[in-house]
C-alpha cells in the first residue's frame, strides 16, 4: 500500500501586541491606514516566535507523541548569521541530538520552498517559518507588515493520522526585481507595482494549470484557495481570477508576515476547515508555488490548543513610539542601571537543558521539584538522587509579585512574580505581555520562550511567564 504524505500537525504564533495603523498618522501626520498589524515584543525575535509556533504544533492532538526526524527553520530576519538559529529552536523543544536542525532562509520563498521539500521527502520534518517585518516610518511596508511564526510537521500516513493529505502541486520561477534587500539593510526596496503584477500574471497562470493537471483536479474541486505574497496588488488581482473562494489574508488584523504568512494562513484555514475540503496554497514570491491539500477526519481532534483566531483576538495595543523604539528606529534614553554582561558560552552549554528547555530536577525520594535544578534534595538532603523535571508546559499561579522600575530592561518596568507551578515547583520569573497595573496574586500563567537581553552580539534566551487569558 502506497503511503500518503501530508500534514501530521501544525501550529502558529501571533504576538500579543498590535499596532493600530491609525496611530502612525496620528504621530507622523501621514502613513498608516485602517486596522492593526501584529508586533513582536521587545523580548521576541524570529527564533523565539518560531519556538512558540513549534510548541503549538508538537503539543497538539496525536502529534504530542511524534518527534520530528529533522527540523528546518526559515526566516529572512535571522537572530544570528554564521551561527545556526535552528539549533536554539531544537534546544527549546528538547529534541534528541541525532535530529538535525538546519536554517533554510535568505528569501521569503525559502519558507514555502522548505514546506514543499519536506512534503516531497521522507521521514517526519518540522518546518518552522518566522518573520519580523520592518518598514521605514510612514511607509506602506510598515503599515502592511506583521510579525508571526508558523510550524508544520510533515510526514506519512505510517507516522500517524494525517490532518491533511498532500495531493501535489506545481512551481514556476523567474528572475525579476520585484522586492529586494541587501545584507545589512533593515528595510526592503520595491519596484513599480504594475511591473510586478504583470510579471506574476503568466507565472501564476502556468503554475495553477500545472497544479490542477498534477492533482487531477478542476477549479470546481477547490474548496478554498489561500493566495499570499508581499506584492499586495498582484495577490489581490491575480487571486481573484482563479475562479475559487479565496481565504481571508488577515491583512486587517495581523498584516502580512512575509516568510511566515503562507503557513500562518494555512493554519488559520485548517483551524475551521471541514473534513474532505481541498485547500490550495498559492504563494507569489520570485515565481509562484502552488500546493494542494485535502483535509481528513483526523483534523477535528488534531488541531492545536490555541487557534490563529484565538491569538488574533487576544491582543493589546502598543504605542507607536514604543514600537519604533523596539525596532531600533527611534533612539530613546537607556536605563540608568548598567547593561547586563554577555552570557557565558560554556555555562550555557553546561546548563542547556535548564536554559533552553526549562528542565528542573525532581527528588526521586521526596518528589520535590527544584527550580533551577539541584544536585542536593531540599527535603531529605540526598545527593544526586534526581530525575529530570520538564516544566515548560506546566502552568502556574502567581503567589506574589513586584514591579521593578530600576532594574535594566529594554522596555521598563520589569514585573517579577513568584510562581507556584502545577505539580510542584516554585521560582521567581519575569512576566511578559502584561500591563503592570493589571497583575494580581492568583493570576494563572504559562511559560514562553523569550530573549532576556543582547550583549556583545550574544542573545540571552530563557523562559518568561505570560498570563493565561480567557
Amino acid at each position: 500500500m502506497t503511503e500518503t504524505r501530508g500534514i501530521l500537525a501544525y501550529g502558529a504564533h501571533v504576538p500579543y501586541r498590535r499596532l493600530d495603523r491609525a496611530a502612525i498618522s496620528g504621530v507622523m501626520g501621514s502613513g498608516g491606514g485602517r486596522g492593526w498589524r501584529s508586533v513582536a515584543s521587545f523580548d521576541q525575535d524570529t527564533t523565539t516566535m518560531g519556538v512558540e509556533a513549534a510548541r503549538q504544533a508538537l503539543g497538539s492532538g496525536d502529534s504530542s507523541s511524534l518527534s520530528p526526524d529533522s527540523l528546518w527553520f526559515s526566516t529572512v530576519v535571522p537572530a544570528y548569521v554564521d551561527k545556526t538559529n535552528a539549533t536554539t529552536v531544537h534546544a527549546a523543544l528538547r529534541l534528541d541530538a541525532a535530529v538535525p536542525a538546519l536554517d533554510l532562509g535568505g528569501a521569503v520563498r525559502s519558507a514555502v520552498g522548505s514546506l514543499r521539500a519536506a512534503l516531497a521527502s521522507s521521514g517526519r520534518t518540522l518546518v518552522v517559518a518566522s518573520d519580523l517585518r520592518v518598514g521605514l516610518p510612514t511607509s506602506a511596508d510598515e503599515a502592511a507588515g506583521g510579525d508571526a511564526a508558523a510550524a508544520v510537521l510533515t510526514g506519512s500516513s505510517a507516522d500517524g493520522p494525517l490532518l491533511a493529505d498532500y495531493l501535489g502541486g506545481a512551481s514556476t520561477t523567474a528572475e525579476f526585481l520585484d522586492r529586494w534587500r541587501t545584507p545589512g539593510d533593515a528595510t526592503s526596496h520595491t519596484w513599480e507595482e504594475r511591473f510586478g503584477e504583470q510579471a506574476y500574471g503568466p507565472l501564476l497562470d502556468r503554475a495553477w494549470s500545472a497544479a490542477l493537471a498534477d492533482t487531477g483536479l478542476d477549479a470546481a474541486d477547490i474548496g478554498t484557495a489561500i493566495v499570499t505574497g508581499l506584492h499586495g496588488r498582484a495577490v489581490k488581482r491575480l487571486g481573484g481570477r482563479l475562479g475559487v473562494a479565496v481565504a481571508d489574508d488577515l491583512a486587517d488584523t495581523v498584516g502580512n508576515s512575509g516568510a511566515a504568512h503562507p503557513a500562518l494562513l494555512l493554519a488559520d484555514t485548517l483551524d475551521s476547515a471541514d473534513a474532505g475540503r481541498v485547500v490550495a496554497l498559492v504563494v507569489l514570491a520570485d515565481g509562484v508555488e502552488v500546493l494542494m491539500f485535502r483535509t481528513t477526519d483526523a483534523l477535528a481532534s488534531g488541531r492545536p490548543s490555541r487557534s490563529v483566531a484565538t491569538q488574533v483576538e487576544d491582543r493589546a495595543d502598543v504605542a507607536y513610539p514604543t514600537y519604533l523604539a523596539w525596532r531600533g528606529l527611534l533612539e530613546v534614553q537607556p536605563p540608568n542601571r548598567p547593561a547586563p554582561s554577555r552570557p557565558s558560552a560554556s555555562a550555557s552549554l553546561r546548563r542547556s537543558d535548564w536554559k533552553h528547555g526549562f528542565v528542573g530536577s525532581r527528588d526521586a525520594t521526596t518528589g520535590t521539584t527544584h527550580l533551577p535544578p539541584s544536585r542536593v534534595g531540599i527535603g531529605g538532603g540526598a545527593v544526586d538522587d534526581m530525575e529530570p523535571a520538564p516544566m515548560a508546559d506546566n502552568e502556574g499561579t502567581i503567589v506574589t509579585f513586584t514591579v521593578d522600575r530600576l532594574a535594566y530592561s529594554p522596555s521598563p518596568p520589569i514585573v517579577f512574580a513568584v510562581v507556584d507551578f502545577d505539580g510542584g515547583g516554585r521560582m521567581p520569573v519575569e512576566l511578559t505581555d502584561v500591563d503592570p497595573t493589571e497583575v494580581a496574586v492568583g493570576d494563572r500563567v504559562a511559560m514562553t520562550f523569550r530573549r532576556l537581553h543582547t550583549a556583545d552580539g550574544i542573545h540571552n534566551y530563557f523562559w518568561k511567564a505570560r498570563p493565561v487569558r480567557g
